[in-house]
């Protein structure tokens, strides 16, 4: 199997057709989302459709479930917020109960996780930041590969003669590895300081994952989230990678 995995999208249109047509020129056999559909872009239905009749799993983010009205905006900063406000507006009440439908994981096969945040805990949204953090979701990992978002920051965690190791390296070999946690980027907002758009695909038969990247209009992305009044700063960082 090859999997396409890709989450944080964002309701970033612009980037999400463009990992989509890159996808286009792989051999992909099946498409699976790590959350966050909408919150901070500009085309929160256009997204939501596209992952909806493309992926056969999908899992929630937090701004999935936070649109959707299932969790508090309490730890949302004022930008996010607005968004998160902006979208439920956007959307439609059976979209909105659609995303509150969402499950928090979902195993594909016996190599296959996805999670948006930990697996530990995956209600709160924790990040996974730091090798303890991967200890504590590959503990709790019960196939070969996790995947997961959320931090929008493309890095694998993986398990190796009993230690936790990690890489920011763009493929990863499987072949001896003991499990991997492998956080897949983002979409629609990356924040690993470049601003190409993240995706990634799973190999089951190569025992490989490798996280790639496409250009996309971003400054047409900026120029949507201004038309519809949002804060400026969801579209500027775009360009930045932040």
């Amino acid at each position: 199997m090859r999997y396409a995995i890709f989450g944080d999208i964002h309701g970033n249109l612009h980037a999400l057709e463009a990992v989509l047509e890159a996808y286009g020129s792989e051999r992909i056999d099946e498409y699976l989302c790590t959350g966050d559909l909408v919150g901070y872009g500009a085309f929160p239905t256009e997204c939501l459709k596209k992952v909806r009749e493309l992926c056969t799993h999908v899992v929630a983010g937090n701004h999935d479930f936070a649109v959707g009205g299932k969790l508090s905006l309490e730890f949302f900063n004022s930008y996010a917020k607005a968004a998160v406000q902006w979208t439920r507006d956007a959307l439609s009440e059976e979209e909105r109960e659609y995303l509150n439908g969402l499950p928090l994981t979902a195993v594909r096969d016996s190599d296959t996780t996805i999670a948006h945040a930990t697996l530990y805990d995956p209600h709160a949204f924790d990040y996974i930041q730091t090798q303890y953090d991967a200890h504590l979701s590959l503990q709790e990992l019960e196939t070969t590969c996790g995947f997961i978002g959320h931090s929008h920051i493309p890095i694998t965690f993986y398990l190796k003669q009993g230690t936790v190791g990690w890489t920011t390296e763009g493929l990863i070999e499987l072949e001896g590895l003991e499990a991997a946690l492998v956080n897949v980027g983002s979409v629609g907002q990356p924040r690993d300081e470049n601003p190409l758009a993240a995706y990634a695909i799973f190999d089951t038969t190569a025992r490989t994952v490798e996280i790639k990247r496409v250009d996309y209009d971003i400054e047409a992305a900026i120029a949507a989230i201004a038309a519809e009044g949002l804060p400026s700063i969801l579209g500027e960082r775009l360009r930045l990678g932040r």
